[in-house]
């Protein structure tokens, strides 16, 4: 049941706020002991919201967009009074004095919150298995990975745990988990989303968007998260179109690019190639036009991104120094010699492998005599990605792409090659990089029945249009037909 259809339902008094609640509360009790989607559930918070929702509906009240709507929000958004750890032991015991701005615009719209999803360690990662609390599973083969670094939101989507959540996505990691795990994941147009409230890992690059069951959810959370902040700078000005009726225009004529560079990427498997390739054939049915079309730097994103995200995530990550911010280690004010020694040591306990590796890395990049060489090469290189895509949207009106090279892979897969994991991202990384608004959702599978996605990227603020076709291609695709829902309780 999607949201449109759970509002009628609710306005008509077939069910309630609460008796949906309980069913999704039931649901998280029996298969998140294997999923291990949340870190936090609220089961208490959630009831309470629901029943100001049913409150709502008997009084004759009007209810609001996602009255009564049971989401998850990944574990780097603040939300007051409950924790947000960013799976990490550096922020185990934060607890936020406030709330984000995406969350509490939810909150507002009525939704009910059932709790905080895992994630890769201050979301550095692509398949959840860095969170200092355990990785999530997919829900597809509890064996592989739901990716990362919002692998707990698409997971618990997937599992029919929640109708929808939040994830953030700096180079792919709303996107690449919804591939992986058979769901639609939605990364706006940098500053469409306000950041506020969302814990920073590379500010350029972070953006705030939806997992869903469909194209239709998506543009009604989005809907809602979307629109100007004054409290981010970042967050842009332009007016709020309205996503769920550019749903239905017609996509007869539209110019969809295929980027070459995509297809013969390092490391496709041919069996993702060739899902794609027939869902854009699929798409040439529906009335569009497919287009070859080159972004001949669009493979140097990965290489570009791995300078400028830890970069941002060194500067961002400074403040958690075990006096101020952050955890602090037991034996550091008894042993520590100085202050700097016992930031050392909390840094060193607090923070995990990987977080120490990017944060060396943006260091590295940033010190004198190297900031030239990388980080404002990459930069510039940046600025030439950018300039790929604006010529691009000169001839087509929407970009076709695998969302990532694979499907999911198993855990420990890559364990011993942080390069080979980082690959994960690389068809995602371009849109970060430009700030463009991409979307993916399921187009097939492969012959272990695991998901492939499909991923449409559009220009500056084309959400409307990116939409459209994802939903027009969803409807007539039908490739959903089943959930990995029955083998996950025991």
């Amino acid at each position: 049941m999607g949201i449109v259809e759970w509002r009628k339902q609710l306005q008509r008094g077939e069910v309630s706020a609460r008796e949906l609640t309980d069913q999704y509360l039931e649901r998280i009790a029996a298969v998140d002991p294997t999923v291990h989607a949340f870190l936090e559930i609220t089961g208490d918070r959630a009831r309470a919201d629901a029943d100001r929702i049913d409150a709502a509906r008997a009084a004759g009240s009007a209810l609001p967009a996602l009255a009564g709507i049971p989401l998850a929000i990944k574990d780097n958004l603040c939300t007051r009074g409950i924790r947000t750890t960013c799976s990490s032991r550096m922020l185990e015991s934060f607890v936020p004095p406030y709330e984000s701005t995406v969350t509490e615009r939810l909150w507002n719209a009525g939704a009910v919150l059932l709790g905080k999803t895992n994630l890769d360690e201050f979301a550095m990662g692509s398949s959840t298995e860095t969170s200092a609390f355990g990785p999530s599973r997919n829900p597809w083969d509890p064996e592989r990975v739901p990716g990362g670094s919002s692998g707990g939101s698409a997971a618990a989507v997937a599992a029919g745990e929640c109708m929808g959540s939040l994830g953030s996505d700096t180079g792919g990691s709303i996107r690449q988990p919804a591939s992986f795990c058979g769901v639609v994941g939605l990364k706006p147009t940098y500053g469409r989303v306000s950041r506020w409230g969302l814990v920073a890992f590379a500010s350029s690059l972070d953006q705030v968007g939806p997992f869903t069951n469909s194209v239709a959810d998506a543009a009604e959370l989005l809907q809602v998260i979307a629109g100007e902040d004054p409290r981010d700078s970042t967050c842009l000005k332009a007016p709020v179109p309205d996503y769920v009726a550019a749903l239905e225009a017609p996509v007869k004529g539209l110019r969809v690019g295929m980027i070459r560079e995509c297809f013969e990427a390092e490391g496709l498997d041919p069996q993702v190639k060739a899902s794609v390739q027939a869902a854009a054939r699929h798409l040439e049915r529906l009335g569009c036009e497919l287009v070859d079309i080159s972004c001949p730097r669009f493979n140097d994103g990965i290489a570009t991104y791995y300078v400028i995200a830890p970069s941002e995530a060194s500067a961002n990550l400074a403040r958690y120094d075990g006096v101020k911010y952050g955890y602090r280690a037991a034996a550091a004010a008894a042993d520590a010699d100085s202050l700097a020694m016992m930031t050392a040591r909390s840094r060193a306990e607090g923070f995990g492998d990987e977080v120490q590796r990017r944060i060396l890395i943006g260091t590295y990049a940033l010190s004198a005599g190297y900031v030239d060489a990388y980080y404002r090469k990459a930069q510039q290189v940046r600025s030439l990605i950018r300039q790929d895509f604006d010529r691009a949207f000169t001839q087509v009106d929407l970009l076709l792409t695998p969302t990532s090279p694979t499907t999911a892979f198993r855990f420990g897969a890559h364990a011993e090659d942080p390069l080979a994991m980082y690959l994960a991202d690389l068809l995602t990384i371009p849109a970060n990089m430009a700030g463009l608004p991409a979307i993916s959702l399921p187009c097939g599978f492969d012959d272990q029945d695991l998901p492939i996605g499909l991923q449409l990227i559009g220009g500056v603020l084309e959400e409307p249009r990116l939409l459209q076709l994802a939903h027009h291609y969803e409807q007539a695709a039908a490739v959903m037909t089943h959930r990995p829902t029955a083998a996950l309780v025991a």
